[in-house]
């Protein structure tokens, strides 16, 4: 085999349908959030404003956040000197996981290189840990919590998106006496919409089965202290919570959490906990303090300022009769439908406008309904909403695209 020539081939195709990924040099500066430079190939340096950024709240630049990281580096230093087995634990990741327990009232907590990793190793260990069991997964779950669910093999069922009777359905067919567990998102990323969380409780209770609930992009964003959308429509039945410190608590990791036995035995028996580098004190220090900051009065206020931007933002783009998806929640899509487009629009919206926002293309959704992802924040101006509208609307007009197709 010609080896270069198949990666040739491999990436070809990817420039030919619109999907090949382009990184470009961003520099973020403290305290200037949602604001950065970005570094052309030419080398120069422009302004910009990130408006696909998954740090929700701006915590990524928060004070307390910072100050906890700084406190933690002058006491610690950089690494966390290994697994959490080998030198890898620390009074700041028993800091972190106490605060993440005691988010979602749980028992336990255990943290994970990334809420990827999370996904992955629980699901698949769940399996070793209970012979026999079935994963019922909603088919838009992320792709962690599919790769975990392949992982080790077992009996899978995948149910239509959010398809509460083809779920019954599926249940009804399989052992009552078979261990069973539904695995589903509260907030899926790309459409912005919710799970039927209570419902999927509702069936979990009718028919034995464990209940594992990716929160990744609720956490921080939902309920009275940040715990979540189970937190903000008070469903306590959830039996293992995934969540991530990434994404609005704006550090770096994810976690499980869960009954004090359940977490042991995952933190017992799962590889990609046992043999992966503990986070570095300073990354769980800047997390509790970031967790522990949104479970108050002023994290609300924050939740607030955000969901307050995110209903502006799609009050103008209905004016404009803007094609978005319009699900309740904070993440605002705006349809495209072709990668190429979708990859075009974004190039003009950052050269142009200085409006940087990816293209969310195959595989991360279904061909056709390509998309730009935007996620207003508290630190986002009504100056720099405005200027967003602006600047899709005169697109919009120049490259003659559909204004009826409302994906709502």
């Amino acid at each position: 085999m010609n080896y270069d020539q198949a990666l040739d081939t491999a990436i070809n195709r990817l420039h030919e349908e619109g999907r090949y990924r382009v990184f470009i040099d961003l520099e973020r500066e403290k305290g200037a959030y949602p604001k950065a430079t970005w570094t052309k190939d030419d080398g120069t340096k422009h302004e910009i404003t990130i408006w696909c950024g998954n740090d929700y709240l701006g915590m990524g630049q928060h004070p307390v956040v910072l100050e906890a990281m700084h406190e933690a580096l002058d006491a610690t230093g950089a690494g966390s000197g290994g697994t959490r087995n080998i030198s890898g634990t620390t009074v700041y990741h028993k800091r972190l996981e106490a605060e993440l327990a005691d988010l979602h009232d749980k028992e336990a907590a255990l943290v994970f290189s990334s809420a990827y990793i999370a996904n992955d190793g629980t699901l698949s260990t769940l399996r070793s840990l209970f012979p026999g069991l079935i994963i019922y997964s909603d088919e838009l779950n992320h792709a962690s919590m599919i790769e975990g669910i392949r992982r080790n093999g077992g009996a899978k069922r995948i149910f239509r998106h959010n398809d509460l009777a083809h779920l019954r359905e599926l249940l009804a067919a399989d052992d009552p006496a078979a261990p069973k567990l539904i695995a589903f998102e509260s907030v899926y990323s790309m459409d912005g919409d919710f799970g039927p969380i209570k419902e999927i409780c509702d069936l979990a209770q009718e028919f034995n089965a464990l209940t594992y609930l990716d929160e990744v992009h609720a956490v921080g964003m939902y309920g009275p202290r940040g715990a979540g959308y189970a937190e903000a429509i008070g469903e306590t039945r959830i039996d293992i919570f995934n969540g991530t410190l990434g994404k609005a608590f704006g550090v770096f990791g994810g976690y499980i959490a869960a009954s004090a036995k359940m977490v042991d035995a995952i933190r017992s028996y799962a590889p990609g906990f046992i043999f992966t580098t503990s986070l570095p004190p300073v990354v769980a220090a800047g997390a509790a303090a970031s967790i522990a900051f949104l479970k108050t009065a002023e994290g609300q206020a924050l939740r607030d300022k955000q969901q307050e931007h995110a209903r502006i933002l799609k009050t103008r783009l209905k004016a404009m009769g803007l094609p978005f998806i319009d699900r309740g929640s904070h993440i605002v899509p705006v349809h495209v439908g072709n990668p190429k487009h979708c990859k075009a629009l974004s190039d003009m919206l950052l050269e142009e406008f200085g409006v940087y926002v990816q293209p969310i293309n195959y595989p991360t959704v279904p061909r056709g309904t390509e998309r730009l992802r935007f996620t207003p924040s508290p630190v986002h101006s009504l100056k720099e909403i405005d200027g967003l509208v602006r600047a899709l609307d005169s697109l919009w007009s120049r490259c003659e695209l559909n204004r009826a197709e409302m994906a709502g």
